[in-house]
C-alpha cells in the first residue's frame, strides 16, 4: 500500500473556529451531496414517543432536501461548496496517524456534537443535516483513514478509530460532545460509550449494530479489493446504500456515491473491512449508559431493523427511530426526517453533567427472537424504551480452547469451522480438541509472526510435507490473512525449487482454482 504525503492544520492550541471551519490535509476533492427534488408534499413530521421526547425543546425542524437548480458548472459548485484549507504546516510521522481529517460547522460557542460517516463515504454524506444541525450545535465532522483525501493510515480496529478521534478532539479542546454516526461511525460511538462514557452526553445509532453481519463476509470483501481493486465496492454500493426507487430517480446521487468509494484509498478500505469483521459488543450493550437512540432505516439491508432491535434491547436507555422508505444511507435518502429525529433527540436526551448517571455493571444484550421483528412499523418512526436486562456474572478469562475457536474461525473463515463442527462426532471430538487448542490457541496465537508469514510457512509446509488435501483452506486463509495472488504465486514458485516441480504444480493447480473463486467480484 501506498501512502501519501499528509498535512495537518495550524496548532490545536489556535483553531479556526469560523462558520465553516477547515479541515486536515489537502483540499477535500469529494464532491459535495448533489442536491434532490424536494417531495410533492412534505413527509409527516416524526412522531416520537416515550420518556424524553415527548416536547421538543428549540423551533421545529426544517426540510433540508433543496430542490434542482438550473445547470451549471460541476466545478464551480464544487468550489462554492467546499470550504478553502488554511496554509497546512508538516505534520511529524510519529503524529500522523493519531488524527483524522475534520471539519468544523456552527457556532463556535455551541455544544459539539460529532458526526460519523459509513464505509466508503465522505462527511458529505451529511451535507443535508449539517444547515439544521449547525444552527444549535458546533458540528464537528470527520473523514475516516483514507476517504476523503484523508491521509492513509490504515486504522486495524474499531478501537484505533475512536482513540484517534479522542486526539483529535483533545487537541481541540473539546471534551464533552454529543455523538452520531452511520454503519461503521455508529460502532465508534458505541466504543467511545463504553471507553470513554464521561466525554459522550447523548448517543445516535445511525444504520448500526452490535456485530456487523459475519467476520467473513468482510475479510471476504477485503480479499476482493487486494485482488480487483475499489471498482467492484464501487459498482455494488448503490444496491447497498439506497432503495431501488430512489437509486432508479437520482442518478446524480448514485454517480456521486460510486465516486466516493473509488476515490478511498483500498488498504484503509481494506483496514476498516477488517475493523468491522472484529468488531462484537453484543455482550457489553449494557455498559453503555447514555441516552441512545438506535435510527435504522426500513428497507436497510445491511444492518436493517432486527439489529437496531437488538441495539435497543441491550442498551438500559435505547429509543428506536424507524424510517421508512429509507436504505442504509438513511441521512441521504430520508434528510428531512433523520434532521428531525436528530435534532429532537439531541434537544432532549443531554447529559449535561459528565457524572449525571454512573455506568451500569456489565450486562450482555439479550438474544432476542426473530419472530419479534415481525411486528408492524410506525407510519415514520417508532421509539421505544429497552426492556429489563437480567443480570450477569462478569466476563471469564478466555481459555485456550476459546482463544483457538476464535483464531481457527478469523483465519479459516466461520463456514469452514462450522463444516468441521458438524462433521465431528464421539470418534473425532477429542482430536478436534486437540487441533482447536494447540495449533490454534498456542501456535497461531503466538505474537512472534504475523498471520501473513504464518499463512507463508504453512503453504510452504504443505507443499514439502504433500498434505496438499489442507492446501485449499489454507489458500482461502492466506487471502484472507493479507496475501495478494502474487505472493501466494511467489511462495509456490519458491517451493518448486526446495520441494519439487511435481508437488509444486499440484499445489499451483489447487491455488489457482481457490484464487479464482475467492477474488472474482460477485456479479
Amino acid at each position: 500500500m501506498s501512502e501519501v504525503s499528509e498535512t495537518t492544520p495550524q496548532p490545536p492550541h489556535a483553531p479556526h473556529l469560523g462558520g465553516s471551519a477547515p479541515h486536515l490535509g489537502p483540499p477535500h476533492p469529494g464532491p459535495p451531496l448533489p442536491a434532490v427534488p424536494a417531495p410533492a408534499a412534505a413527509a409527516p413530521a416524526p412522531q416520537l414517543t416515550g420518556p424524553g421526547f415527548s416536547h421538543p425543546v428549540g423551533p421545529p425542524a426544517t426540510p433540508v432536501q433543496q430542490p434542482v437548480p438550473a445547470p451549471h458548472s460541476p466545478a464551480a459548485d464544487h468550489a462554492a461548496a467546499t470550504p478553502q484549507p488554511q496554509p497546512p504546516t508538516p505534520q511529524t510521522p510519529t503524529e500522523a496517524p493519531r488524527t483524522l481529517q475534520y471539519r468544523f460547522d456552527g457556532p463556535e460557542d455551541a455544544p459539539v456534537l460529532v458526526i460519523g460517516p459509513s464505509l466508503g463515504t465522505t462527511w458529505h454524506m451529511w451535507d443535508r443535516q449539517v444547515p439544521e444541525l449547525a444552527q444549535h450545535w458546533r458540528v464537528f465532522r470527520y473523514d475516516l483513514p483514507g476517504h476523503g483525501g484523508a491521509p492513509a493510515h490504515a486504522a486495524p480496529s474499531v478501537a484505533e478509530l475512536a482513540d484517534r478521534l479522542i486526539a483529535t478532539l483533545d487537541g481541540l479542546g473539546v471534551q464533552r460532545f454529543g455523538y452520531a454516526g452511520c454503519s461503521i461511525g455508529g460502532a465508534v460511538g458505541a466504543d467511545l460509550a463504553l471507553r470513554h462514557p464521561h466525554r459522550v452526553a447523548s448517543l445516535a445509532l445511525v444504520a448500526s449494530s452490535p456485530r456487523f453481519g459475519s467476520a467473513d463476509e468482510f475479510r471476504q470483501r477485503g480479499v476482493i479489493v487486494r485482488a480487483n481493486g475499489l471498482e467492484p465496492m464501487a459498482r455494488t454500493a448503490p444496491e447497498r446504500w439506497f432503495t431501488p426507487g430512489f437509486a432508479a430517480a437520482q442518478p446524480a446521487i448514485v454517480e456521486w456515491a460510486v465516486q466516493m468509494v473509488r476515490t478511498t484509498d483500498p488498504g484503509c478500505y481494506i483496514a476498516a473491512c477488517e475493523a468491522l469483521a472484529a468488531f462484537d459488543i453484543r455482550d457489553h450493550l449494557g455498559r453503555i449508559g447514555v441516552p441512545t437512540l438506535v435510527l435504522v432505516g426500513a428497507e436497510d439491508q445491511v444492518t436493517g431493523p432486527a439489529e437496531a432491535r437488538t441495539l435497543v434491547a441491550g442498551i438500559p436507555d435505547a429509543r428506536l427511530a424507524l424510517v421508512p422508505g429509507a436504505s442504509h444511507l438513511a441521512p441521504v435518502e430520508q434528510p428531512a426526517a433523520v434532521c428531525d429525529l436528530l435534532l429532537t433527540h439531541f434537544s432532549t436526551a443531554w447529559q449535561d453533567a459528565p457524572t449525571a448517571a454512573p455506568v451500569p455493571p456489565l450486562v450482555p444484550g439479550p438474544a432476542t427472537p426473530a419472530a419479534s421483528f415481525a411486528a408492524p412499523f410506525a407510519p415514520l418512526a417508532e421509539i421505544a424504551p429497552a426492556p429489563e436486562a437480567p443480570e450477569a456474572a462478569g466476563p471469564q478469562q478466555e481459555s485456550r480452547h476459546e482463544r483457538g475457536t476464535k483464531m481457527r474461525r478469523e483465519v479459516l473463515g466461520d463456514a469452514h469451522v462450522d463444516a468441521v463442527n458438524a462433521s465431528t462426532d464421539p470418534f473425532t471430538e477429542d482430536f478436534q480438541e486437540l487441533v482447536t487448542r494447540y495449533e490454534w490457541g498456542e501456535a497461531w496465537s503466538r505474537d512472534g509472526l504475523d498471520r501473513r508469514t504464518r499463512s507463508c510457512v504453512t503453504l510452504t509446509a504443505l507443499v514439502a510435507s504433500g498434505h496438499l488435501e489442507g492446501l485449499a483452506a489454507h489458500t482461502r486463509a492466506a487471502l484472507r490473512n493479507g496475501l495478494t495472488p502474487a505472493e501466494i504465486k511467489e511462495v509456490l514458485l519458491q517451493t518448486a525449487v526446495y520441494c519439487g516441480i511435481p508437488a509444486a504444480g499440484a499445489a499451483f493447480t489447487i491455488a489457482q482454482s481457490v484464487i479464482q473463486e475467492e477474488t472474482t467480484p460477485p456479479a
